[in-house]
């Protein structure tokens, strides 16, 4: 069985790997956005819409980037495996399946609750 350390090494391990995969996306992305500098009215939607996807997908990424930071951030302070919300272990097998998670699964269910609730109500017109 492997100990606590070697688990939480595993793991920062993982997150550095990850954080190198997402910040080539990132710049793939950017370049692929800057070499789209010049769009044309008429040349339809397909380009509009394939920045639009590029720039939500950029955002998507950009908050990855900074959970894995704070999971980094985390492991050097001795505290990463702890929920940042009511301060018990993160389950292991959450942590291997989302290792830059910071929040239990109870945790997780309340705010991503809380957020839903809070979200407005998209008004459907007639």
């Amino acid at each position: 069985m492997m100990s606590n350390a070697e688990f939480i090494e595993k793991e920062r391990a993982r997150l550095l790997n990850d954080m190198e995969q997402v910040n080539a996306e990132l710049k793939n992305l950017r370049d692929l956005m800057q070499s789209e500098v010049d769009i044309e009215p008429d040349e339809g939607d397909a380009e509009v819409f394939e920045r639009e996807k590029n720039a939500a997908l950029i955002a998507v990424l950009e908050r990855r980037l900074k959970d894995i930071e704070t999971a980094l951030r985390l492991i050097e302070k001795g505290e990463y495996g702890i929920c940042t919300r009511c301060g018990k272990p993160i389950e292991l097998e959450r942590l291997e399946i989302k290792p830059d998670a910071t929040l239990c699964i109870e945790c997780q269910r309340e705010v991503e609750r809380l957020n839903r609730r809070n979200r407005p109500q998209r008004q459907i017109e007639w």
